[in-house]
């Protein structure tokens, strides 16, 4: 029987069947982007994340691609921890605590890694944001009509804004009431987006500390988005809701059935630190490989 060389894990919860999941493949250093692409359609996961040239010597540190079903990606969020977990238990599996650096894209990201019992505790430096200058609610108005949303649901006191760790995401604070009008219209959303320098949009209630997120065309709601935590909590410290020294628990999943919870801390150099919980859920290895 071949080595185990694909996981399932589901992260930002610490008991299987909740949280994000995640599809994470390893030794893929000869495969194809073809390939991945058509892989990560198969496994139906957000994303999958494939690793490669792996090292555990000196340092421990891996080469990571991340793909959604329509596309690669620069960075994701969910996938850095659960990569980290899938190394730490078949690579480090002797140590209680591992610190990796794992290679994306252009960024080397740092992503530490602890054994708890049934489940690993993991936490992605995303390094100080990007925060570009507020918006008016005027000028997010074409956003919100494809969202189904009025200027009326945002909290009048505070700007939408456009803040990244790694992808461009349009903040919208909104009352506690609108977080569940949301009805997207339109195919144009990614376009709209565009003109204000974002990638993605989510809505934040403020009060609550809950986000949603989802696919440019609305079709497909988010269940933990790692990417959009840092820049979530980013708002909070920029706009002093919280203070610098506060830890950050952010709530997202509730409407797809799938409670998340994603905490966040800032360093003292502003640098932000996004961690959850990952536990396994399934092993195994993939009958069908590549062609060489």
């Amino acid at each position: 029987m071949p080595a185990f060389n694909y996981f399932h894990v589901d992260v930002f919860a610490n008991r299987p069947y909740s949280g994000n999941g995640l599809a994470v493949l390893l030794h893929t250093e000869n495969w194809s982007t073809e390939f991945m692409q058509t892989l990560t359609q198969e496994m139906q996961q957000f994303e999958s994340i494939f690793l490669s040239h792996i090292q555990t010597k000196k340092t421990y540190s891996a080469t990571a691609r991340i793909f959604t079903v329509e596309e690669e990606w620069p960075f994701a969020g969910h996938p850095m921890l659960g990569a980290a977990a899938i190394l730490h238990r078949t690579h480090a599996s002797q140590d209680p605590e591992c610190m990796w650096s794992i290679k994306v894209g252009e960024r080397k990201i740092a992503v530490s890694s602890k054994q708890l019992g049934d489940h690993f505790l993991c936490q992605m430096n995303q390094g100080r944001p990007v925060v570009q200058g507020t918006l008016t609610h005027h000028a997010v108005n074409s956003i919100l009509q494809r969202m189904g949303l009025q200027v009326t649901d945002l909290i009048q006191e505070l700007p939408p804004q456009v803040i990244s760790t790694g992808l461009d995401y349009l903040i919208l604070p909104i009352h506690s009431s609108a977080i569940d009008k949301v009805q997207f219209c339109g195919t144009d959303l990614e376009q709209e987006l565009a003109k204000l320098n974002a990638k993605f949009v989510f809505i934040f209630d403020i009060q609550n500390r809950e986000i949603r997120t989802w696919d440019n065309t609305g079709k497909v709601e988010d269940i933990a988005t790692g990417s959009a935590a840092g820049p979530a909590a980013a708002y909070l410290y920029e706009h002093d809701i919280v203070k610098a020294d506060q830890l950050i628990q952010i709530h997202q999943g509730r409407f797809r059935q799938r409670p998340s919870l994603l905490t966040v801390e800032k360093t003292p150099d502003g640098e932000i630190l996004v961690s959850g919980a990952v536990c396994g859920v399934s092993a195994g290895y993939l009958e069908a490989m590549p062609q060489q």
